[in-house]
C-alpha cells in the first residue's frame, strides 16, 4: 500500500467524519506524481459519495510546504527515455489525471479545506485555487514559476490569473513573482488566514461544529469557523496590493514587446517589482509569448474548455526543447543556465507560439472531453 498520500477520518460530535489527506512526500516539499494524483482522486470520490463524511482537509506533510509543484524531474527524465513519441504518453497521462483532479476540486460538492502553509507552486496552487476553503499562513509563499522552467501557467491558470485585478494575473504569469498571505487573498488564491501552527486547533473546532444541520449548511458552518479562528491573526503586507497600479501600467501596454521593454527599463525602487523584472529577462521567451496569447484567448472560456486547450498546451511544451532544458538547468543540472530555443522574444518564428496551440485530438477524442 501506497504512503505517498496519507488517508485519515475523525469523528465528529453528530457521529459523522470529517476526512484528511495528506500529501506525504516532504523531501521532495510534496511534490505530485503520478501515483500520488490518481490515489487522491479516487479518494476525494470515495469521500464525495459517502454521507456520513461531512468535509475533507487537505495538507501537506512537514511545516515547508503544502505542495511545491508536479514532479517535472521524473517527467523530464521519462521524456527522454521516449524520444520523439508524440503525444507523449507520460505526459498526456501526467498531465490529463492532474487537471482532471483540479476540475474535481473546483466542482467538489461538500466542504474541501486545503491547508497551504509555507510553499504552493504551481500544481500545488492548481490543488488549492479551486477548493472552497483556501487557507493561508504567515508563512504561505505562492508562486507559478513556470517561466523559469519554460513552461506556462497551468492546472487551470489560464482561468483563475485572468481573474485577478488590474491585469496582475498577467503579471505574475510572465514573472513568476512570489505572493505571500496578505497577496493571496488579495488576489482570490486564499479565503482566510490563520497561524502556521494553527492546524491542530482548526481539527478540534470542526470536529466540534453543529454538523447535524442540512448539509446545504456545511460551507457556511466552516466559513463560520474559519472567520471566528482568524480574528487577531497578523497578516503580512500585500506586495501585490503595494504596486497594484504600478503593475497595471506595466502590463496595460498592448503588446508583449512594449511590456517586455517596459519591464526591461524601468527603474523599480521597490524590491518586489525589480525581482520580478529580473525573473522575466532570465525566462523562457517562448513561455511568456504563450502565457501572453492564452490571455488573449481564454478571456472567456469556461473551467474545462481551459482545461481542455492547456493539456494541449502542455503536451506540446513536453514535445518541444524549452521545457525538457529548463527543468536541467533549474532542477537537475542546477547550473541555471538555460540554452533556450529562442533567446530573445525578436527570435520567435512566425507561427511558433500558435503551434503550441494545435491539439494532437479531435474534439471527441480529447482525454478531457467529458468535463462539463
Amino acid at each position: 500500500m501506497s504512503h505517498l498520500v496519507l488517508f485519515e477520518e475523525l469523528p465528529v460530535r453528530g457521529g459523522q467524519r470529517i476526512a484528511i489527506a495528506t500529501l506525504n512526500a516532504e523531501k521532495s516539499l510534496n511534490a505530485l506524481t503520478l501515483e500520488m494524483i490518481r490515489l487522491l482522486d479516487a479518494r476525494l470520490n470515495a469521500w464525495e459519495n459517502d454521507d456520513a463524511v461531512v468535509a475533507v482537509l487537505l495538507r501537506g506533510a512537514g511545516d515547508k510546504a503544502f505542495c511545491a509543484g508536479g514532479d517535472v524531474r521524473s517527467l523530464r527524465a521519462a521524456l527522454l527515455e521516449d524520444g520523439d513519441v508524440y503525444p507523449n504518453p507520460h505526459a498526456v497521462a501526467f498531465f490529463s489525471e492532474e487537471y482532471r483532479l483540479d476540475y474535481h476540486i473546483h466542482r467538489y460538492r461538500k466542504p474541501l479545506i486545503v491547508w497551504g502553509g509555507g510553499i504552493v507552486m504551481g500544481g500545488g496552487l492548481g490543488l488549492m485555487a479551486g477548493a472552497s476553503h483556501r487557507v493561508a499562513t504567515p508563512a504561505t509563499r505562492i508562486a507559478m514559476p513556470e517561466i523559469t522552467i519554460g513552461l506556462y501557467p497551468d492546472v487551470a491558470g489560464s482561468w483563475f490569473l485572468q481573474r485577478m485585478p488590474a491585469k496582475l494575473g498577467l503579471f505574475l504569469g510572465l514573472t513568476g513573482a512570489p505572493l505571500n498571505a496578505g497577496d493571496a487573498l488579495l488576489c482570490n488564491l486564499a479565503d482566510h488566514v490563520l497561524p502556521a501552527d494553527g492546524q491542530p486547533a482548526l481539527l478540534t473546532a470542526l470536529r466540534e461544529l453543529a454538523w447535524e444541520q442540512p448539509a446545504e449548511r456545511h460551507h457556511g458552518l466552516v466559513s463560520a469557523l474559519l472567520n471566528e479562528m482568524e480574528r487577531g491573526v497578523a497578516q503580512p503586507e500585500a506586495n501585490a496590493g503595494r504596486n497594484l497600479l504600478a503593475v497595471h501600467q506595466l502590463m496595460n501596454r498592448g503588446s508583449l514587446d512594449a511590456v517586455a521593454a517596459s519591464l526591461r527599463d524601468t527603474a523599480f525602487e521597490d524590491p518586489w517589482l525589480a525581482a520580478a523584472a529580473k525573473s522575466f529577462g532570465h525566462g523562457c521567451p517562448t513561455s511568456a509569448a504563450v502565457c501572453w496569447e492564452i490571455f488573449q484567448r481564454a478571456k472567456h472560456l469556461s473551467l474545462a474548455e481551459v482545461l481542455r486547450m492547456e493539456l494541449a498546451l502542455s503536451v506540446n511544451f513536453c514535445a518541444k526543447p524549452d521545457f525538457r532544458e529548463g527543468v536541467r538547468a533549474l532542477l537537475v543540472d542546477k547550473d541555471r543556465a538555460p540554452q533556450w530555443h529562442c533567446r530573445e522574444l525578436a527570435d520567435i518564428p512566425p507561427g511558433w507560439v500558435d503551434s503550441h496551440f494545435d491539439s494532437p485530438w479531435t474534439a471527441a477524442e480529447h482525454p478531457l472531453a467529458s468535463l462539463q
